[in-house]
């Protein structure tokens, strides 16, 4: 039995890019709003990652906005729960989450905390933290629907500084054991994690070789250009099926993606950003917007 997604076959690829495209904007916008709510926080993951977000929940992901916990739901872990504001504002422009309550991101007693939390967030499926974990449940939920007879999908999102953990390869040997063709993880490889430049903490090059020997279909894209991420879910989505290869999407990122404000910061991973600096970080970002849709 091959799994279908909701691919939106009756529209055009220029109407779904565009729609995409649209998508990850607004997922920009809301993450900046959120950072300004702290004055600080993971900004540059969040814009960078936005279009991966967006072509994930605007354009492959199953799910009802109004029943978060739907059985028949795809499935999208955040293994990197540091990412969580833009997680959160991907929720929002799902409509799984109200756009207003993205104001409460980080205050005490919000269900939106600094660090992605299962049992706060609605459509938040894990907790993040310590990274190397999300991979792992990936493959055990993966596993336990396929038992179930579910056609749901898993998708898994990672960063190329949690490549450094080895439970992160453990998983991805089992998941092509098991043989877990409704399992995706995308990586977002954006060459930066706390301690440094991911090159200089361990290099993890050749990373596609290293993915393709542990048995998954593997494909490597630019993660800020919409239309090869649609084409790349696309072909992932051929091959998918309740037995096969699982795929991974090995996404090309740059830290702060629409605001040159924060595109060249130093200290990227963890950005502090002056008062007077968050409308001008909005302001860049709708003028190269409407500058690409002109």
């Amino acid at each position: 039995m091959t799994l279908t997604t909701s691919i939106h076959s009756p529209e055009t690829t220029g109407s779904r890019r565009e729609r995409a495209e649209a998508a990850a904007y607004r997922i920009r916008h809301y993450a900046l709003n959120m950072g300004e709510v702290q004055g600080q926080g993971y900004v540059g993951q969040a814009l960078g990652a936005a279009d991966m977000f967006a072509a994930v929940y605007a354009d492959q992901l199953r799910h009802r906005p109004e029943d978060p916990e739907w059985e028949g739901r795809d499935r999208f872990l955040l293994s990197t729960g540091h990412y969580a504001i833009g997680h959160y504002a991907a929720l929002a422009e799902a409509g799984i989450v109200p756009v207003e309550e993205l104001d409460t991101y980080g205050s005490d007693d919000s269900r939106l905390p600094m660090s992605g939390m299962s049992t706060y967030t609605p459509g938040m499926e894990i907790s993040g933290g310590s990274l190397g974990h999300g991979l792992t449940i990936a493959v055990g939920t993966a596993l336990g629907l396929r038992y179930q007879g579910s056609e749901a999908r898993v998708f898994n999102f990672l960063s190329d500084g949690e490549l450094d953990e080895g439970s992160t390869w453990e998983a991805a040997m089992g998941a092509s054991h098991h043989q877990l063709g409704n399992l995706t993880a995308m990586v977002d490889i954006n060459a930066l994690q706390a301690d440094g430049k991911t090159d200089s903490v361990l290099r993890t090059e050749p990373v596609a070789d290293k993915w393709a020997a542990c048995g998954w279909f593997v494909q490597r894209v630019d993660g800020n250009d919409m239309g090869a991420l649609l084409a790349a879910f696309d072909a992932a989505a051929a091959q998918a099926g309740p037995e096969g290869k699982p795929s991974v999407i090995l996404c090309d990122t740059k830290v702060g993606r629409g605001v040159p404000l924060l595109e060249n910061r130093e200290k990227a991973h963890f950005m502090r950003i002056e008062e007077h600096e968050w409308q001008l970080c909005r302001e860049q970002l709708t003028a190269g917007y409407e500058g690409e849709t002109k």
